[in-house]
């Protein structure tokens, strides 16, 4: 049984990682070993104040806010939303929405545009960015458990920005990994117990792809050298980075700052792994430091409540 505390775990993990990484995003690794993050900082990019989350949570949140709502997916709601955030600054940490991925707003205008809701999604091999495995961790909890049935769930909301092969495993391979967790499994087990049932279903559903991910599914992934690990945009090198992450640190703050100082792709790759490590720790490991200047905290609270009442349900 999923309880409320779980889902706020989950969203603030999410919501502070990604904090966390906006004020470096695009910043090299290289430079962030002379001066690594060590807390909520200001200013990078795109000039925000400490404690201010981007696209990742946002569209995250306007996914739980439509299931929360409806009380079922549905993906012209959440499309809804992801306009609204798109154009009026819904679901932001500070009135402003910034850090829009080009697939992601591409999809966005096609559906404002009146393409029909299956069609709205990007399908070319170049459009495997990781906007939308940064927003798909709710989907874990709104399905759990999750066996093969409920997989095409998880492709049918990648899908409204992000519909190829490649992005729709990312997806189902991280809800399978974040399956495992909420079973309340060590990370080491959930880990390969969800990597084994992803390559056991995606071997059968896209063999011609799987050998994007042969890195990730062998078992000695998590034994590789940081050197080794990509943190790009790419939705394979995100997964990759956020798995390693978690199974290199032990509590949430080394977690977060890992996948951080990892540089690239500084907020989305710290998301991605920050989702899963409230799951595994908790809101109470999140550094009390981090959370004070976190932004627009009654936003998270407010949906996080309604998507647990759904799960509820």
């Amino acid at each position: 049984m999923i309880e409320l505390k779980t889902v706020r775990s989950m969203l603030y993990g999410l919501a502070v990682a990604d904090a966390l990484g906006v004020p470096v995003e695009f910043t090299s690794r290289a430079r962030l070993r002379r001066n690594p993050v060590e807390g909520m900082m200001s200013g990078g990019v795109w000039d925000q104040p400490a404690g201010t989350w981007s696209d990742d949570t946002s569209m995250a949140l306007a996914t739980m806010e439509s299931i929360g709502r409806l009380k079922k997916i549905d993906l012209e709601d959440i499309m809804n939303n992801f306009a609204e955030w798109f154009e009026h600054d819904e679901f932001t940490a500070g009135n402003h929405t910034f850090d829009v991925g080009n697939t992601t707003a591409t999809a966005i205008e096609r559906f404002l545009d009146g393409t029909p809701i299956g069609d709205c999604g990007l399908t070319s091999g170049n459009s495997n960015g990781n906007g939308s495995l940064m927003r798909i961790v709710p989907m874990a909890m709104w399905l759990h458990p999750i066996d093969d049935s409920k997989m095409g769930f998880i492709h049918d909301v990648s899908a409204l920005t992000h519909a190829h092969p490649i992005s729709l495993i990312a997806c189902g391979t991280y809800c399978s990994i974040a399956a495992q967790l909420l079973e309340g499994k060590p990370i080491a087990r959930a880990v390969a117990d969800g990597l084994s049932r992803a390559e056991k279903y995606y071997s059968q559903k896209f063999p011609d792809k799987m050998k994007t991910y042969a890195r990730l599914f062998d078992p000695q992934f998590g034994a590789l050298d940081e050197d080794a690990i990509k943190s790009s945009g790419y939705v394979v090198d995100s997964l990759e980075a956020a798995i390693w992450c978690l199974l290199n640190t032990t509590d949430y703050r080394s977690l977060a700052l890992k996948a951080v100082n990892l540089g690239g792709d500084t907020d989305t790759v710290a998301a991605i792994a920050g989702g899963l490590g409230g799951i595994v720790y908790g809101i109470d490991d999140i550094p009390d430091e981090w959370l004070d200047v976190l932004k627009n905290k009654t936003l998270l609270e407010k949906i996080s409540a309604e998507f647990f009442n759904a799960i509820e349900r």
